[in-house]
C-alpha cells in the first residue's frame, strides 16, 4: 500500500528490519569507495594505535545499510533524498546487527514542487545491545497523492 505525503504526520515512528554487518561488508566497501584506511583494513594497526577491538565499519557503510533495510519506508512515495545528516557516535564492528529507528518531526507542503511534501525525520542506528551508533536526520520530497488529496495539516511548518 503506498504512503503518501497526506498520510503522514508529525510523530510517527518507523523501524527497520535488522541486518548483521559482516567482513566481507566491510572490505567490499572498502573496494566500492576506495576508502582502505587502516581502520578498515590493518588489524595489528588498529590494536597498537587505537581504541577499537577490531576492523570498524566505515561510516558510510552502515548508513548505505540503514537506508536500505526494509521498513514501511519503502512504502512511501518518495520523490527525491532532500539532506542527509549523520554523526558517527560508536564504532560498528563485523557480527554487530544494526536496525533504523526513524521519527517525523517536521511535514510540510512544499513551496517550489506543488502536489508533494517535505518531511523530515530524526534517524538513529542502533546496535544488538541498544547502542546508539549513528544518529542525525534525513529530510524527504514525498508525492502526495495523484487524485490531489488535501495537503497534510498534521505537521509544524517552519
Amino acid at each position: 500500500m503506498t504512503i503518501y505525503f497526506d498520510d503522514i504526520e508529525a510523530g510517527r515512528e518507523v523501524v527497520t528490519a535488522r541486518r548483521t554487518v559482516t567482513e566481507a561488508d566491510i572490505l567490499w566497501f572498502c573496494g566500492i569507495s576506495g576508502d582502505f584506511n587502516p581502520l578498515h583494513t590493518d588489524i595489528e594497526f588498529i590494536r597498537e594505535h587505537t581504541p577499537f577491538r577490531e576492523r570498524i565499519a566505515h561510516g558510510h557503510l552502515v548508513l548505505s545499510i540503514t537506508g536500505g533495510l526494509r521498513s514501511e519506508l519503502d512504502n512511501w512515495r518518495i520523490v527525491a533524498y532532500l539532506d542527509c545528516q549523520r554523526r558517527f557516535l560508536a564504532p560498528v564492528y563485523a557480527g554487530d546487527t544494526i536496525h533504523g529507528a526513524y521519527a517525523v518531526t517536521d511535514v510540510r507542503p512544499s513551496r517550489s514542487r506543488p502536489g508533494t511534501g517535505v518531511v523530515a525525520c530524526d534517524v538513529r542506528t542502533v546496535n544488538q545491545a541498544g547502542d546508539i551508533v549513528h544518529q542525525g536526520t534525513d529530510v524527504l520530497l514525498v508525492g502526495g497523492r495523484p487524485d490531489g488529496g488535501e495537503s497534510n495539516q498534521g505537521g509544524s511548518r517552519p
